[in-house]
């Protein structure tokens, strides 16, 4: 029996960046995944895809131009979905080539096939083929994602009614699209379909949506996503969906109706932790699937097992599971490294993208902070005007007390890639005056921090060091 110093389960951002630590601690260590090709959900249904298709979307749909050359323009006159999966297949190539060079070149074994625990130090591996093999691991790290989430009321057909997964898949482009659930990956398919002049609607049950990020960001996104066409049904859950063959009909309990072409169920995805067997080394989950952990070292309760990713839930970011997985693996291996930094930024690639990093506006009045605001909109840069954009804002909330930066959040193009800059200042402690004192290229949209900067800083009491000092009137 073939034994390993850690067997790594799924093979993710998580799994990926711990078996590429393992190897480069010279240990053996073993990435076994239950698909054809390595890489999990973020390549082949998730991270990867979605946001080539965004790239696609915006390319073809000439989106960007449409300020300059009017909302009736297009890159291509007739887009049809293989034009859209072209590049999609492309990408995926791209990343699962560059997945197995890593992998070959850090001596990372792999194994294709569905693992489950036979013992408290051993898995059994089940190939499509159907060969067995059984192997034992010192350590073993669960990194096996999230499954979509399939209610029994939802009368699923691959076609017209379809989850995130099936999506990819999509044989035409529908002329109008319902996307029920608006979380991340429902925003993010609802707004890039939006972009591509298809009728959309979006449901969602709840009076808000994304909750964690800054309710004036998400009213900015909002005023955006519906001044370019899209319907949005907020505060009513779903009471029947019915597959009407060239169409699908959606009631909603408060009377209303919704009819499409095609219909995205997005609501929510599950832990893929059923069939590994947990209950053979005394691990359990919570009703969806999820998996417990030290958030520090990501170890179970289970000592020499260890889960992350999406797996064990929140944050569920390809870029947090990359730490995580780093992490994971040192502590697995008893070899000391660097934490996570405190602060990382969420990006959510919808059409306007939106980016944050640190506190929102209303965590900061929950803790009684004293804060100031500066805004800047991407109109007031040179570099707006320049790419024709004319929505688009960034936020930047700084103490008072102590005028080191809180959070900023950021609505518009380039926000996934601007937000690092917040990050560097968030995890060095820096102040409102780091966006004051510096120069920033000119013309870039990095320019809006030095706006939001002074807009804060000009609100805010004068420094002491910096407050005009009036000679004193001698007598006499």
């Amino acid at each position: 029996m073939t034994h390993y110093d850690l067997i790594i389960i799924g093979s993710g951002p998580a799994g990926r960046a711990a078996a590429i630590q393992a190897g480069k601690l010279k240990r053996r260590v073993l990435v076994i995944d239950a698909n054809e090709r390595l890489g999990g959900v973020s390549v082949h249904t998730g991270t990867i895809p979605s946001k080539t298709l965004r790239e696609t979307v915006l390319n073809l749909s000439g989106w960007r131009e449409r300020s300059f050359y009017g909302r009736g323009y297009r890159a291509k006159e007739e887009i049809s979905a293989e034009d859209l999966k072209a590049r999609l297949h492309m990408t995926l190539d791209h990343e699962v080539d560059a997945l197995e060079h890593q992998f070959n070149r850090n001596h990372v074994d792999t194994l294709m096939g569905r693992a489950v625990f036979t013992g408290p130090n051993a898995v059994r591996v089940t190939s499509d083929a159907g060969k067995v093999v059984s192997l034992t691991a010192d350590k073993f790290l669960i990194s096996t994602g999230t499954v979509t989430y399939r209610p029994d009321t939802i009368p699923f057909n691959g076609s017209t009614i379809v989850d995130s997964d099936e999506f990819l898949e999509l044989a035409r482009i529908p002329r109008s699209l319902i996307v029920v659930g608006a979380g991340v990956i429902g925003v993010e398919y609802a707004s890039m379909f939006n972009a591509l002049d298809v009728t959309v609607t979006l449901i969602e049950p709840r009076e808000t949506f994304l909750d964690f990020i800054d309710s004036y960001t998400v009213a900015e996104f909002t005023h955006q996503v519906r001044d370019n066409g899209m319907s949005l049904r907020l505060g009513s859950a779903i009471e029947k969906v019915e597959d009407a063959g060239d169409h699908v009909e959606v009631s909603l309990e408060n009377g209303r109706h919704v009819r499409a072409e095609m219909l995205l169920f997005a609501a929510g995805r599950m832990g893929a932790t059923a069939g590994l067997g947990l209950d053979k080394v005394g691990l359990e989950t919570d009703h969806r699937g999820r998996i417990e952990v030290d958030r520090k070292t990501y170890q179970t309760n289970v000592p020499h097992i260890y889960a992350a990713g999406d797996v064990i839930g929140h944050p569920s970011l390809a870029s947090t599971s990359l730490q995580q997985g780093r992490v994971a693996a040192c502590h697995a291996l008893e070899t000391p490294t660097l934490p996570e930094s405190p602060w990382f930024p969420y990006g959510i690639y919808s059409v306007p993208e939106i980016s944050t990093c640190g506190m929102s506006e209303e965590e900061i009045k929950e803790r009684g902070i004293p804060y100031e605001v500066g805004i800047a909109r991407f109109r007031e840069t040179s570099r707006g005007h320049i790419m024709g954009l004319h929505a688009g804002m960034l936020k930047m909330l700084v103490s008072l007390k102590t005028r080191r930066l809180l959070g900023v959040q950021i609505v518009g193009e380039g926000a996934t890639e601007l937000i690092h800059i917040a990050q560097a200042v968030l995890n060095l402690k820096g102040t409102v005056d780091y966006f004051v004192e510096n120069t920033f290229n000119y013309p870039t949209l990095a320019e809006a921090y030095r706006i939001a900067g002074l807009d804060a800083f000009n609100r805010m009491p004068i420094p002491e060091e910096y407050k005009v000092k009036k000679a004193s009137k001698k007598k006499g």
